[in-house]
């Protein structure tokens, strides 16, 4: 049995899980939420890429994500721009990307990935 290791755990939730060889990265946000849709997109990736290091792994190793934005007529298309340039060639995961209520006014962009971890 593989064992569960947890990364900046609190009361409420883990912000990654690292398990069978897997890491889920829960949901991500900018912590400038001043930001238009590119920067808010840039800091969350960025934040992403911090949790996958900190579990052994990188975006080369993404299996799936999801994305979601506050106003997607208006921000797909900028959150989009910066996810094309951020995600590693030949290497884009499964994705959703759906419009929701977010859990702040400011935020834009929430996004959620799962990847392998090793070689």
């Amino acid at each position: 049995m593989s064992d569960i290791t947890r990364i900046e755990t609190d009361p409420r939730r883990s912000r990654a899980v690292v398990y069978n060889g897997m890491v889920f990265v829960g949901g991500m946000t900018a912590d400038d939420r001043s930001q238009d849709i590119k920067g808010q997109t840039r800091q969350t990736l960025a934040k992403i890429e911090e949790f996958l290091a900190r579990a052994g792994t990188d975006k080369n190793r993404l299996l799936t994500a999801q994305i979601w934005i506050k106003d997607l007529a208006r921000d797909f298309d900028g959150m989009n721009e910066i996810w094309n340039a951020w995600t590693a060639p030949n290497s884009a995961p499964t994705r959703a990307t759906a419009q929701a209520d977010m859990g702040a006014p400011d935020v834009l962009v929430e996004i959620i990935v799962t990847a392998a971890v090793g070689q």
